[in-house]
């Protein structure tokens, strides 16, 4: 069962890491695409707004996708100073607590918060307000309850693995 377990977790972290990577590669159009916006607009004097928004629309793309993958590997910002020096039993309810208590409500509320929010943008297949904008503004609002999906599925990855390890005995955990 523990091992079923912990498929699951590893499953789950593979599926993050994998979006992850692929929003990384966001990060390279962003650097191109800037370059280019920069290059136009002061060498030729010349501007799209399209482009322009296509970096906005990369820019959510990557945090979006992103974040679970992040929070997989500890990348996220930690503001308490205890837990880098706390034992891995308090590391790990530390983590099963915040994962069951904030995490996955927050995943929760967002996605069911944003469903609407995201249906009425599809129904008008929702454009640019600008005339010669990106006109996919569904899409960049899709991404909201992704990322509750991904950030909440992660939560859940995170929990287990805390669960395991206070269910482990303290004499085999190091």
């Amino acid at each position: 069962m523990r091992d079923t377990i912990k498929k699951l977790v590893g499953g789950i972290d593979r599926v993050t890491a994998t979006v992850g990577r692929a929003a990384a590669w966001c990060c390279l159009f962003i650097v191109l695409a800037e370059f280019a916006v920069v290059v136009m607009r002061y060498a030729f004097d010349v501007g799209s707004i399209r482009l322009q928004e296509s970096i906005i629309y990369a820019h959510a793309s990557l945090f979006m996708l992103a974040a679970a993958w992040t929070l997989a590997v500890d990348g996220h910002v930690r503001v308490d100073i205890f837990y880098a020096q706390a034992q891995p039993r308090a590391r790990a309810l530390v983590d099963l607590v915040g994962a069951v208590i904030f995490l996955i409500p927050f995943a929760v509320a967002l996605a069911l918060l944003s469903l609407p929010y995201v249906v009425r943008s599809w129904a008008i297949l929702e454009r640019s307000p600008e005339a010669s904008g990106l006109p996919f503004v569904y899409l960049l609002k899709t991404l909201i309850p992704i990322f509750a999906f991904l950030i909440g599925l992660q939560g859940v990855a995170q929990a287990i693995r805390a669960a395991l390890a206070l269910a482990e005995p303290a004499e085999r955990q190091t």
